[in-house]
C-alpha cells in the first residue's frame, strides 16, 4: 500500500496486490536448492486525490530460479523471467486512470517491479543473488536487470525498448524462533531510459534508494509447512518518490506459505 500526494498536498492511495506461486521440482538439489519454475500475478488500484481511480492488471511473470548451496553458510540463485503482455490499461489509446494506476502501481512497489506494469512491453529479466544463513542471521545481496521491448502501443509509447536495473542487500536475524526482523536498502536505476527519464533536467527520475524495515513471524503448522507473514514499513531516502510530490509511503504486508 502507498500513500502519496499531489502539488496540492491531497492524499492518494495505492494497493499493489501480487500473487505468487512457486514449486522446487523434486530432485534437482538438496531440500534448500534446486530448481523451481515460478508464476506471479499482480493487480493495482490507484484512488487519486481528486477524480476517478484507476484498475489495472500487470502483465504476469514467469520464470525459473535455481539455487545452489555453495558451505560455509553461503547461498547463491540465480533466476530467468520473462513477463507476457497480457495487462490491462496499454495500448495506442489508454485512459488517463489506467496510465495514472500504472504508474502509481510502479511507485508502490519502489519502482522495483515496473516490468510488471509496463503493459505495452514484453521483458526478459535475469537475476543472481547470494546470500549469507549462519547462527539466525542472513545477509544477502541481488541484482536484476530488466530489459523491456514494446510490442504494443507504439502511438502512445514512443521508446521500443528500455533497460532498468535494480539491486538490494538484506540483513534479518531471529530474535526468537517465532520472530525476525529484517531491512533492506534498495536501488533502482534506469540503463537505457524512456524519453521523458533522458528528457528531465534534473536528472532525479534515473534512479531512486529505498530503505525497508519490518518484522516476520514463524509459525510451522504441523505437517503442512510454514506460515511466515510480514509487514514492512518502506521509504524513499531520495527524488523521485521522496519529493515532496508524491512524497510515497509505503507499507508492505506479505503472507508466504512454504509447503513441506
Amino acid at each position: 500500500m502507498a500513500r502519496y500526494e499531489d502539488a496540492a498536498s491531497s492524499a492518494g492511495l495505492t494497493v499493489a496486490t501480487l500473487v505468487t506461486a512457486s514449486y522446487r521440482i523434486p530432485g534437482s538439489g538438496p531440500p534448500t536448492a534446486g530448481l523451481a519454475p515460478l508464476v506471479r500475478l499482480s493487480l493495482v488500484g490507484d484512488s487519486p486525490p481528486a477524480g476517478a481511480g484507476g484498475i489495472v492488471f500487470g502483465n504476469p511473470l514467469v520464470g525459473v530460479a535455481y539455487a545452489v548451496t555453495l558451505g560455509g553458510g553461503l547461498r547463491s540463485s540465480f533466476f530467468l523471467g520473462a513477463t507476457l503482455p497480457l495487462g490491462t490499461g496499454g495500448g495506442d489509446s489508454p485512459s488517463e486512470h489506467a496510465m495514472s494506476a500504472r504508474l502509481h502501481g510502479a511507485n508502490a512497489r519502489a519502482q522495483l517491479d515496473g516490468s510488471l506494469f509496463a503493459v505495452n512491453d514484453v521483458a526478459l529479466i535475469p537475476g543472481l543473488a547470494v546470500a549469507w544463513v549462519r547462527a539466525g542471521w542472513t545477509v544477502q545481496i541481488e541484482m536484476t536487470i530488466f530489459h523491456m521491448m514494446r510490442v504494443r502501443g507504439a502511438a502512445a509509447q514512443s521508446e521500443a525498448s528500455k533497460t532498468n536495473a535494480t539491486m538490494g542487500m538484506h540483513v534479518g536475524v531471529f530474535v526468537i524462533p517465532e520472530l525476525s526482523l529484517g531491512a533492506e536498502l534498495r536501488y533502482q536505476r534506469w540503463l537505457n531510459a524512456p524519453f521523458a527519464v533522458d528528457a528531465d533536467p534534473t536528472g532525479a527520475t534515473r534512479d531512486n534508494l529505498t530503505v525497508a524495515l519490518g518484522p516476520r513471524v514463524h509459525l510451522e503448522l504441523g505437517s503442512l509447512g510454514w506460515l511466515r507473514p510480514g509487514v514492512s514499513y518502506q521509504r524513499a531516502l531520495d527524488r523521485p518518490l521522496a519529493a515532496a510530490s508524491p512524497n510515497v509511503h509505503l507499507v508492505q504486508i506479505d503472507v508466504p506459505f512454504v509447503f513441506r
